[in-house]
């Protein structure tokens, strides 16, 4: 690593403290171990260096791989195609129908050109960090030869090995493979026809593994299927709950916009439902039921109407968000763009949210804040309906035993008694 950043960088400075962090070593359990190989895991610069490493082997499947075993313009036609095709011609100037459809109904399930033509050959190279995916067109004992070549470059060059267990040959039409997250084949369906001609044979095909969604469910779930309450967000908000739910819900989708099979999403928006439901019923102590019932809603889409949940809130200063979940048709956007980080992650504590934004949270002011608590929010109950502090409102509202005010409110806040 260091000898190939020394390639085009000539501060000694920088390459010291890059080869010192490289051999900083790590602790387990609290004991030091020294680094023999690798890149420092959850670093910052781990995946830049990762990039930086494996240009090498970018450049070795572009520049030698690829045009070694790429030749030929377009493949041979294929004879018996051409032979019935030629038959075709024939008997429709015969003005025989009957056996012009039985030799069409056979030209459509025979291929039209050869894909054992041995002059015609492609391959092509994608990589996305350490995972690399090659498309290859040609015969599985060449596909070999190549994965041999791949892996003695990486051997010799990189001094790297090729993982034996996940580097697989799979054949695109009868298997699938898989690349970051996606299963990946290619389409074979002789009866699909666009204005007579077949138009999805030999085209790649993107979906969603059938596991990932299973996996992605259990997520939701507890015992036996039932639906998870998350307890770190029974103490917030209605809206932040279905933000949180919401957020991770258009992640899944954003991210496999690609799909052709996108719509296997809705086993995880009903398991994600259900587990926000059951969330809200417990913090409110209600039967989901009653919480669906109240969320429930409707919006327009450009493909219809769809049905969600959402939950509002205002602040002191009048204005008011609205957290959405669902509402998002699952439909397939083979021009999309995905964006990379898109996968879902839970999001920070609500507190500390509300303490870095810096502001009163009853008249706004940026002017140093403090926290204000109450033991339970049944005390907020104690006040009469007459004579309520603004602060006891948005405390109700909020349904929160703190509040992040600045000094001059949380002084007003303990002048009054705070029971009537």
């Amino acid at each position: 690593m260091i000898a190939i950043l020394a390639e085009k960088i000539r501060d000694q400075r920088f390459l010291r403290l890059v080869g010192d962090m490289l051999r900083a070593g790590y602790l387990e359990d609290w004991t030091w171990h020294a680094t023999y190989s690798g890149a420092p895991q959850g670093g910052i610069v781990s995946p830049i260096l990762s990039n930086i490493y494996l240009d090498r082997l970018d450049t070795f499947v572009e520049q030698v791989l690829v045009p070694a075993w790429t030749r030929g313009k377009v493949r041979r036609e294929n004879r018996e195609y051409g032979n019935t095709t030629a038959n075709i011609r024939y008997w429709k100037n015969k003005g025989d129908r009957d056996h012009v459809k039985a030799l069409r109904q056979r030209q459509q399930s025979m291929p039209s050109v050869d894909p054992h033509d041995p002059e015609y050959r492609r391959l092509r190279y994608t990589r996305y960090a350490d995972d690399h995916l090659l498309g290859f067109a040609g015969t599985k004992a060449e596909a070999e030869q190549v994965r041999d070549q791949l892996a003695v470059f990486l051997r010799d060059e990189l001094k790297l090995e090729l993982s034996t267990e996940k580097t697989l040959i799979t054949h695109a039409r009868t298997h699938k493979a898989r690349f970051l997250g996606y299963d990946i084949w290619t389409h074979q369906a002789d009866t699909r026809r666009t204005r007579g001609r077949r138009s999805v044979n030999g085209t790649i095909a993107l979906g969603v593994p059938p596991e990932t969604v299973n996996t992605r469910c259990r997520t939701y779930q507890r015992g036996q299927g039932k639906p998870l309450i998350r307890n770190d967000l029974i103490r917030t908000s209605d809206y932040h709950i279905v933000a949180t739910y919401g957020t991770e819900y258009r992640g899944y989708v954003q991210y496999y916009q690609l799909a052709g099979n996108i719509n296997w999403l809705n086993k995880l928006r009903w398991s994600m439902e259900r587990s926000m439901m059951s969330t809200l019923a417990a913090k409110h102590r209600r039967p989901p039921w009653v919480i669906r019932k109240r969320l429930q809603t409707t919006v327009t889409t450009p493909h219809g109407k769809r049905r969600c949940f959402e939950a509002t809130q205002r602040t002191p200063a009048g204005k008011v968000f609205t957290a959405r979940f669902g509402g998002i048709p699952l439909r397939r956007n083979k021009h999309a763009r995905v964006i990379d980080g898109a996968w879902p992650t839970r999001r920070k504590s609500q507190l500390v949210a509300r303490l870095t934004a810096g502001t009163c949270e009853l008249c706004t002011s940026p002017d140093g804040i403090t926290v204000h608590h109450i033991r339970r929010l049944s005390d907020l109950h104690r006040y009469s309906s007459t004579d309520t502090p603004s602060w006891v409102e948005v405390m109700r509202t909020s349904r929160r035993k703190t509040l992040i005010v600045c000094a001059r409110c949380h002084t007003d806040i303990h002048r009054r008694p705070h029971t009537q």
